[in-house]
């Protein structure tokens, strides 16, 4: 592969349904849509962590959660590990970020030139509350991460959409710029919509009539119960019809929102005449439940939550094609290197190049692997997909199988069925030669016990929360700019 430009595009919490690609009848992403029309769309992408700060970590390194210990929101990317990024740096390619990082702090060595406009984890700790789990058998916490009833949605702009609109005015810039510099680069411009809050601008809220939304797959009254790991640490209470129908119009016009600023980042690759030398990944760090089964977030290995939107594009990408391999971030490490002219000789990833599997036929039975130790959680939760299967292991409680081929929507869990015995045995067995369960349940619990206790303990962390607006905070000068202009 002839070495290129890298344009990396990241959203937060887009779910990857929720694409005009890729057929949803509702969402409106006509950037995205052409994006994938001239590049390869994989239809099985996943994050390797639903939860924001340990899948950004694995998508740094190449490397999955349980090998490098950033565990959760709040032991979040510092540069240990070095990843694809300080690779660049010592074969002096330009690398750069613009927007969301959620790494620990900015003056961490996390292999980057410089970042424009970083947002990371506040006070480099973050959601630290949330790192209580069942470290402290004594300590009775309210804190719940899971939400079953949609923060409130409303019309109008938030912090968060005028930070997206600043990413992608300097991204536009910087682009510009570029045309007139020597050398080859990679540039991650990462946003944070759909994100919460569930805040949109009139003009994307307007393309979605509230009265036009669905009410929620397994909602309220259909009879379905929460698994109960699930139970343990997602919040009580259901959303009621006319809660769930405006959050998904506000979720729906946040990704059209975000839709709009990618476009006019790729308008100014194509006017900086950098398109034919510019490879594009375009994915998101996790998915968003959007109100299935009642829950609202992620942090649960449901499609909705852990499957991710995965586009790529340019030079030598097969056009228009839809490709069926399973996928998950760890293979973006290799693909920046490998579309950058950098050997993957010896290098410590799991993962593959996405530009060397959209060329070659589907392999459908790929390994896709996912893992969970945060936000709460009573105990670490595991996913492994290969073909049309798809178990997700949960250390102490029971297993949950889904057959994806027939049951796309995860309604009937096979787990228990005498008939897929030998399906749960064998995908437990890949389980276990991927990682120890139990063990890396333990050491994620010990990591989050030491900083909880180094911070003066559960009943003192609790003590002296921060807002939760404040978790992870837009740059001080955005956020200077939202309170002048009346946000």
């Amino acid at each position: 592969m002839k070495p290129s430009n890298v344009l990396i595009l990241m959203a937060d919490e887009h779910n990857a349904r929720m694409l005009g690609c890729a057929g949803h009848p509702l969402a409106k992403t006509p950037n995205l849509d052409v994006l994938a029309a001239r590049g390869t769309r994989f239809t099985s992408a996943y994050t390797n962590c639903p939860i924001c700060v340990p899948a950004r970590a694995s998508f740094a390194t190449g490397r999955y959660i349980n090998e490098i210990g950033y565990w959760d929101n709040s032991i979040a990317y510092d540069g240990r590990i070095q990843g694809w990024g300080h690779r660049l740096r010592a074969a002096r390619i330009r690398v750069e970020s613009i927007g969301k990082l959620h790494y620990r702090k900015q003056s961490d060595p996390v292999g980057l030139d410089r970042q424009h406009l970083p947002m990371h984890i506040k006070d480099g700790i973050g959601m630290v509350h949330l790192s209580i789990r069942r470290q402290f058998p004594d300590f009775v916490s309210e804190a719940r991460h899971v939400a079953s009833i949609p923060m409130s949605a409303a019309e109008g702009e938030s912090e968060y959409t005028r930070y997206d609109r600043r990413i992608a005015d300097v991204a536009c810039d910087w682009l510009q710029r570029a045309a007139n510099e020597d050398g080859n680069w990679v540039l991650f411009v990462s946003f944070v919509t759909p994100h919460y809050p569930l805040c949109a601008p009139k003009e994307f809220l307007d393309l979605y009539p509230i009265d036009e939304m669905p009410e929620g797959k397994l909602a309220a009254g259909s009879g379905f119960q929460l698994h109960p790991w699930l139970q343990r640490f997602a919040a009580s209470g259901r959303a009621t019809v006319e809660q769930q129908k405006k959050a998904f119009a506000a979720y729906l016009a946040l990704c059209s929102f975000m839709d709009t600023q990618i476009g006019r980042v790729l308008s100014a690759l194509q006017q900086a005449g950098l398109a034919d030398s510019t490879r594009i990944i375009y994915t998101s760090d996790h998915g968003e439940s959007a109100g299935a089964r009642g829950l609202w977030g992620k942090s649960n290995h449901y499609e909705e939550a852990v499957a991710i939107p995965l586009i790529v594009a340019g030079p030598d990408v097969p056009v228009g094609r839809v490709c069926n391999t399973p996928v998950t971030l760890i293979d973006a490490h290799p693909s920046i290197l490998q579309a950058a002219g950098l050997s993957l000789e010896g290098d410590a990833t799991r993962g593959k190049s996405l530009f060397d599997l959209a060329g070659l036929s589907d392999d459908i039975e790929r390994i896709a692997f996912s893992e969970y130790h945060a936000g709460g959680s009573p105990s670490a939760s595991y996913m492994v997909r290969k073909g049309r299967f798809k178990l997700i292991y949960y250390v102490g409680f029971s297993s949950e199988l889904f057959d994806l081929e027939d049951d796309p929507e995860e309604r009937t869990n096979l787990a228990d069925d005498p008939s897929y015995a030998s399906v749960v045995t064998e995908l437990e067995r890949i389980l276990r030669g991927i990682v120890d369960p139990e063990d890396a349940d333990k050491r994620a619990n010990l990591a989050q016990r030491e900083l909880i206790q180094s911070l003066g303990g559960p009943e003192k962390v609790t003590a002296n929360l921060i807002t939760e607006k404040s978790y992870t905070p837009v740059p001080e000068n955005i956020a200077s700019e939202f309170v002048r202009s009346g946000g």
